[in-house]
């Protein structure tokens, strides 16, 4: 059992490429033995980091100690399909002072999104996705041997922590190796969506379309028959939102059907989605036609924000954050059913929203 921690509520390259420096885990790889061990009761998590931009936000995020950081992509804006430029961004990035000190003693996993893999809103038809791939598994310290670096495909993953009564199974997908390309409105009826704050793109129910391709989801059905008390879902987009033209699962329905039918299938338990992309801060819950109360809590940005959020039918009233935030997962193992909490804090480190479940509100009742 963790202890260290104090509730949450007491506290208030590729050839061709540029080589950069890998992600120095020498002084992370005890603790990352320690809470696959000994597990985690404080998960942070964010999105949406640009390189350029003052980073603030990471003395109140290292002030938290947190067991795990997870990045959810667009972890830098790379952008180009310079693969040279792509490295410097890395670098550029990889010496930001508060970046430094949370590697030096806080375990770090990471996925991606469009801007980190290289260019905005794309998918499967980016051009330069292998030589990308390269950079991100150097940049994030990924061996030789790891899965991650399967040919020919994406660099989803997943983890485990903590022994089998407070066992957390953090699962990173690949939202954009596979994706299939997305279907564009035109020029001038964006112009008119866009005074909803609707986005240029529409919903593909094309047969082929995908987010994550078969061997990812052959990969993901496994994933979720492993035994786990709680299981988070690290999606680069948002998964439950319902806001239109947007990118999101809500662009490939028949995607987002398959995700909760995989769920009710597997009879996988404790089920929670992070995300990011945004530029702003959620919580959505959907309980209509799912086998339980499906959670999906949004953190966006660490440097980015937005100037006006899109309709979400699923967004919990009272749970929105417009301004540099990040997300807090924290996890109160000592009492018969689990104590999750789930609070977005802005680049002060005060909290600005938060909703309290019981991890036993996660399974069919």
């Amino acid at each position: 059992m963790i202890t260290r921690r104090t509730s949450l509520k007491l506290m208030g390259a590729a050839a061709g490429a540029a080589a950069i420096a890998p992600f120095d885990l020498s002084g992370g790889k005890t603790a990352d033995a320690d809470i696959a061990e000994n597990g985690v009761s404080r998960i942070l998590f964010g999105s949406c980091a640009n390189q350029d931009k003052p980073q603030p936000i990471w003395e109140p995020i290292n002030a938290l100690d947190p067991d795990l950081f997870i990045f959810l992509g667009d972890n830098i804006y790379g952008d180009t399909r310079d693969m040279t430029v792509l490295a410097d961004k890395y670098k550029r990035f990889g010496n930001i002072e508060g970046f430094r000190r949370l590697k030096e003693k806080t375990p770090i996993i990471a996925t991606w999104d469009d801007h980190d893999y290289g260019e905005n809103d794309s998918g499967r038809e980016y051009p330069q996705k292998e030589r990308s791939k390269e950079l991100f598994l150097e940049f994030w310290g990924e061996g030789p041997d790891s899965t991650r670096r399967r040919a020919d495909d994406g660099i989803y993953t997943s983890y485990m922590y903590g022994p089998a009564q407070q066992r957390v199974q953090v699962i990173l997908l690949d939202l954009r190796w596979n994706r299939t390309e997305l279907t564009h409105v035109t020029k001038e009826e964006f112009q008119r969506r866009d005074q909803m704050a609707f986005g240029p793109y529409l919903p593909s129910t094309e047969p082929d379309a995908t987010m994550l391709g078969e061997k990812q989801w052959t990969w993901l059905e496994g994933e979720l028959k492993k035994p786990a008390k709680l299981r988070i879902i690290g999606s680069s987009l948002q998964f439950l939102s319902s806001f239109p033209g947007w990118e999101a699962w809500s662009l490939f329905p028949n995607e987002r059907q398959r995700m909760i039918s995989l769920i009710t299938k597997t009879r996988a338990e404790g089920v929670l989605f992070i995300s990011g992309d945004t530029h702003w801060a959620e919580i959505s819950r959907q309980t209509d036609h799912v086998p339980y109360p499906l959670y999906d809590f949004t953190s966006s940005g660490l440097t980015e924000t937005w100037y006006n959020m899109s309709p979400n039918a699923y967004r919990l009233p009272g749970c929105m954050f417009t301004k540099t935030n990040f997300g807090i997962i924290e996890i109160d193992w000592r009492v018969p059913n689990p104590h999750i909490v789930l609070q977005a804090r802005d680049v002060t480190g005060q909290p600005v929203f938060e909703k309290s479940l019981l991890l036993g509100d996660l399974s069919p009742q």
